[in-house]
């Protein structure tokens, strides 16, 4: 009797221990994916995905995900991102030159506003190249600036496309169809357009980086 309680007792303790093993093999995932994950992400979802490790990784990289892209940047990060920029403007394509020169001279100056620097078209250290494309139609009293802007890296790499289009009156009444159609088109309306390329090209170097 005392032998079969025994054999009972060794039994049950065979078992204690095979399960404490078992256990501690199914907890090993989670030993295992916390350092793999960021460090705000582990404590809260360790506990919920462990079960099943599948969805352990998304869990993390949707988590991830948010914090390296709609993190704000300060306007003192942004500042030194604009101000390690180089900027070369390359010769506008398809404006008259009467409308290009005040195109060309506004986005200089906005360019020197937002703290960006420069480049001379042989100047080698430039960061970025931005090409730009006009067309000008006239419609009536009103003529619409069509514009495509195009940033390249050193390599020739396109990264980034800013294209619109402005329409305001005619400011010469004989402007008409094809090349005619810059004749009605203002310098403030160029003027216009450089502020807002250059807006744009600034915010694309923020959400870039951020």
């Amino acid at each position: 009797m005392r032998r079969s309680h025994v054999t009972t007792v060794s039994l049950l303790v065979a078992l204690a221990l095979a399960a404490c093993t078992n256990a501690k093999d199914v907890l090993e995932p989670s030993a295992i994916t916390p350092p793999a994950t960021s460090g705000p992400v582990a404590p809260g979802s360790t506990a919920a995905t462990v079960p099943t490790p599948s969805t352990a990784a998304p869990a993390t990289t949707t988590a991830g995900a948010p914090a390296t892209t709609t993190t704000p940047l300060t306007s003192a990060q942004s500042a030194a991102i604009l101000s390690k920029t180089r900027l070369q403007i390359a010769p506008i394509v398809g404006a008259s030159v009467d409308a290009a020169t005040p195109l060309t001279a506004e986005l200089q100056t906005r360019a020197r506003q937002r703290g960006i620097t420069l480049a001379g078209s042989a100047d080698q250290t430039a960061t970025h190249v931005l090409k730009g494309y006009f067309s000008a139609i006239s419609e009536g009293k009103d003529t619409t600036v069509i514009y495509v802007w195009d940033v390249y890296d050193p390599s020739g790499n396109r990264l980034h496309r800013i294209n619109g289009q402005m329409k305001a009156p005619s400011v010469n009444s004989a402007a008409g169809a094809g090349a005619d159609s810059w004749k009605g088109v203002s310098p403030a309306t160029m003027q216009a357009i450089a502020d807002q390329t250059i807006d744009q090209f600034a915010a694309f170097l923020g959400g870039k980086a951020g």
